[in-house]
């Protein structure tokens, strides 16, 4: 890589405001993530338990507009500080200026390179409304007996389910779901069901839906899938996986593999939802 990589490090979370119904919590950048939710967890603050486990710092949430188990960065956040790189002056960004989408926000388009998070500002619920419509959480819930939930033990679901499907970065190289679950016109998705009737996908409004992108990859026989030292989780499409001495160019020509082979199968572009330096 022809550059520097700055790791950030601004540190802290702290309550910068509250009423009787909310909370207003600011991180710094640099925080480990989960560090931030299991914080919440333990104050009984709702909003960001289903986002539990997603590894990654602070900063980088609101680039992704990260998201699991029904739940968005952009349902809690309120605003950031940034600094912006040509004339090192503090800018805040709210849900507007962030232009956050699935997987995206301006950061990651207009805003790529140009700007330095510094901190997050979340509106986190005293007494929350609780999402649990994914149907994973239900089961462990009900496997665990707990019919009443609060913060903690939706958490610890979420902890569960992706500790049972998604490998652990520190010990299997791997950037997540690598791709993003694409969104197609009710045509293409009746035209894939035809021949794929079991095919998953939810709706997304507007006569579109959304497949799921780790349906796909199994059903083109990638999950699974070792080539030299790099390969697709045996238990998670989504997820390529470095197994040892894989280089970064590796993987990126894995990807696009998966995305060509997808795009003749089935008709449908694959996106990344990393992003590749």
């Amino acid at each position: 890589f022809p550059g520097a990589v700055l790791v950030n490090e601004v540190p802290g979370i702290r309550v910068v405001s509250e009423d009787d119904h909310h909370v207003w919590l600011q991180a710094g950048a640099g925080e480990v993530w989960h560090t931030l939710v299991l914080h919440a967890v333990d104050q009984g603050w709702g909003g960001l338990e289903n986002l539990s486990l997603i590894p990654g710092k602070v900063g980088a949430a609101p680039m992704q507009n990260i998201g699991a188990y029904g739940v968005e960065l952009k349902d809690t956040f309120v605003e950031l500080e940034a600094l912006r790189v040509a004339d090192g002056e503090a800018v805040t960004f709210g849900r507007e200026g962030c232009a956050f989408g699935y997987r995206e926000s301006f950061f990651k388009r207009e805003g790529k390179d140009r700007f330095i998070i510094l901190n997050v500002t979340f509106r986190l619920a005293k007494d929350p409304e609780l999402n649990t419509s994914y149907g994973a959480i239900r089961e462990v819930l009900f496997e665990r007996g707990i019919t009443d939930p609060g913060v903690k033990e939706v958490s610890d679901a979420v902890i569960a389910i992706r500790r049972s499907k998604l490998p652990d970065p520190k010990e299997l190289g791997n950037a997540g779901s690598f791709f993003k679950n694409p969104v197609v016109p009710e045509a293409d998705y009746q035209r894939i069901r035809q021949a794929h009737p079991d095919v998953v996908a939810y709706p997304a409004g507007d006569g579109l839906r959304k497949l799921a992108a780790g349906w796909l990859i199994e059903r083109a026989g990638w999950k699974g899938h070792r080539g030299n030292g790099h390969g697709v989780h045996a238990a998670q499409a989504l997820v390529l996986v470095n197994h040892g001495g894989a280089r970064g160019a590796d993987i990126e020509a894995l990807s696009r593999r998966i995305m060509d082979d997808i795009r003749a199968r089935f008709g449908v572009e694959l996106e990344r939802e990393v992003n590749i330096i």
